[in-house]
């Protein structure tokens, strides 16, 4: 039985009275433990540094060179905060209502009730560290607003907020790099996990540089390594974002919660061509001043500046009065592909609509939106030649979000004691969808405001043996990834990683990306095992693995892919309803949006490895609401 140990009371005292009733480990014991974390992104750089500073022994570990470049710096338009700064109706309980709505009643609500009241504190954390939000005239942090809300609660430096919130991470946590408490590990790949007597307690890695296999040892084991939308192959994603270290560990008994759960963005620079190895984001926050629009007519493939105003159809203006431009990531994203499908869409085969600042630039003037957006229209230009301010941008939807991931209880500990998981790793608090501007504030939630209390109350909690890596564990995991590592590089075929991945990646978005049908999943499950049969048979790696050898780091992220793309499938396959971003086409209003079976679905999605060559077994985690009452999510 899962047991998400969320604590009782009233919603508004459950964090405050559990942080009051965990235990605490004394400061002069804190240095007798040992905590691991791998990734140095918002998540994990802050939680690195803060329990750096509180006196443990940390160990961090990332595959960049350096944690300046995790993928938090792509997070461009903001982070969500319910300061009220603008006195336009905000609240703690808003911004708790808007997550729980705009994830389509699919997330718990205790977790999210305490993102929304950390919320207020990551804002005046980050200011503390000289992060450099934007602000008024008077001198005021500024806010804009996102999809699915109605209010202005979202901070923003320009368009490089997670640039500048993991600069300040980053500081926090090189502070306690020099003064010994972190070690930091760069160029290292986690691809096992070890266990001992039940609980986490180490990870294997390799050396991408030197190939060395390596042990590492803990009383605690943190994974805040993002997401796996790189499944899809081409995502906004930097090509190294992978599911291999949550991987590993949902095989060593980690259960996945909702795996399919992605978020397509709707926001992204077109694809261009068929050698395309991943997509451009535009910020959400371009929403806010730009007008989403397409030809009225079929086919029309006139210059925009052409268009007459009433040849125009701002299809989600006309659909969706209320929140119009600023409808949830899923909603405007499925309304994208309608458009297009109808025979309506611009650029390039016609997959495509336009992202128009004409009015914002005649309301407000040219230099107001340059001050505001200066850096994503410059980035647009260079990627596309286009200048958006004389011409509007051309946008389609593309995969940005995982919002599955391990599952966790409300410490953030996964079915494995001792392995805790954090930010876009963990499935906890988006739901089925996840409003924008919510990432960032997850992440450093997680680092900053949660694991700081939660871990130190399992180490107080529970015996911990000394352990180290002479451990017979250590040695018999290490022996499996120097198997899996010669297995690879053996197969001696005649396909590139590369291939395999693209044709699993058109699997996954043809059949289980913005629509999904029985049909279709039903195909992906033959197709994907055969896919993957093929890739252990015919694969070809060149080189050795005493190496740096990016075709073999390639090949194992893949193998990984291979199987969750599958569990994808099977998850939205059971999943007999539409909600959020998993839009069953066999589930739907008669105007089109998502039908939810609130009788029949209203769980999280728990899925356990039983082995290889067996198939998965679901586990459920009923979902209550009491302060978010369910309703047909509407934003007309």
């Amino acid at each position: 039985m899962l047991d998400s140990k969320i604590p009782s009371g009233p919603i508004e005292e459950k964090w405050e009275r559990s942080r009051f009733e965990m235990k605490l480990v004394n400061p002069a014991n804190r240095r007798k433990h040992t905590v691991i974390i791998v990734g140095s992104g918002l998540a994990g750089a802050s939680a690195a540094a803060s329990l750096g500073q509180q006196g443990y022994n940390v160990h961090c570990f990332c595959f960049q060179d350096s944690p300046r470049r995790a993928h938090s710096i792509a997070a461009q338009g903001g982070i969500n905060a319910a300061k009220n700064y603008r006195n336009d109706g905000d609240s703690i309980h808003r911004l708790f209502y808007d997550t729980v709505k705009g994830g389509d009643f699919r997330s718990r609500e205790a977790n999210v009730f305490r993102l929304a009241q950390i919320s207020v504190n990551i804002i005046d954390q980050c200011v503390a560290q000289g992060v450099p939000f934007a602000r008024e005239y008077g001198g005021l942090l500024d806010t804009r607003s996102f999809g699915g809300v109605q209010v202005s609660r979202t901070f923003y430096a320009r368009g490089q907020t997670g640039q500048q919130l993991l600069l300040g991470a980053y500081q926090a946590l090189e502070e306690q790099i020099a003064t010994g408490s972190v070690k930091m590990h760069t160029r290292s790949e986690m691809l096992d996990l070890v266990i001992v007597n039940g609980k986490a307690r180490g990870v294997v890695t390799r050396n991408l540089l030197t190939g060395a296999i390596e042990s590492f040892s803990a009383d605690v084991v943190v994974l805040a390594t993002g997401g796996y939308g790189n499944v899809f192959y081409l995502s906004t994603n930097a090509k190294g974002c992978n599911t291999t270290a949550i991987w590993r560990a949902h095989r060593r008994g980690a259960y996945f919660g909702n795996p399919c759960f992605t978020q397509i963005h709707p926001t992204c620079i077109p694809v261009s061509n068929e050698n395309q190895s991943k997509l451009t984001l535009m910020s959400e926050s371009l929403r806010n001043d730009g007008r989403v629009w397409v030809p009225k007519k079929k086919g029309d493939t006139r210059p925009p500046t052409q268009i007459q105003e009433d040849e125009r159809d701002y299809y989600l203006e006309q659909r969706y009065p209320s929140f119009g431009n600023l409808v949830p990531r899923d909603v405007a994203s499925r309304n994208a592909k309608e458009v297009c499908d109808d025979g309506r869409g611009v650029g390039p085969g016609g997959m495509g609509v336009y992202l128009d600042f004409a009015d914002a630039i005649r309301r407000m003037g040219e230099s107001v939106v340059r001050e505001k957006y200066g850096n994503l229209f410059d980035m647009y230009e260079e990627i596309t030649g286009e200048n958006a301010y004389k011409s509007p941008m051309r946008i389609y939807p593309a995969v940005h979000y995982t919002m599955g991931g391990l599952w966790v209880d409300y410490q953030l500990m996964s079915t494995i004691p001792g392995l805790f998981v954090a930010g876009e790793a963990n499935f906890s608090d988006h739901g089925a969808n996840r409003l924008g501007a919510s990432a960032l504030m997850q992440g450093l939630a997680d680092g900053y405001f949660i694991l700081p209390y939660t871990i130190p109350n399992y180490i107080a909690s529970n015996s911990l043996e000394k352990v180290d890596t002479s451990h017979p564990a250590f040695a018999t995991v290490k022996e499996d990834v120097n198997k899996r590592i010669a297995k690879l590089i053996g197969i001696q075929g005649k396909r590139t990683v590369d291939s395999f991945h693209k044709e699993l990646g058109k699997l996954i978005w043809e059949n289980c990306g913005m629509a999904r049908s029985a049909d279709g999943l039903r195909s992906n499950l033959q197709k994907i095992p055969a896919l993957r049969e093929e890739f252990w048979n015919n694969l070809r790696i060149i080189g050795t693995g005493e190496e740096l050898n990016q075709s073999l780091e390639k090949a194992g992220r893949v193998a990984d892919f291979l199987e969750l793309g599958e569990l994808m499938c099977l998850d939205a396959l059971e999943r007999e309803e539409s909600c959020g971003g998993h839009f069953r086409v066999e589930s739907q209003t008669p105007d089109g949006e998502a039908l939810r079976n609130d009788e029949r679905f209203s769980f999280v999605s728990a899925w356990e490895w039983k082995g290889e060559g067996d198939q998965w077994e679901l586990h459920q985690e009923p979902l209550t609401f009491e302060h978010v009452h369910l309703a047909q999510r509407s934003y007309k």
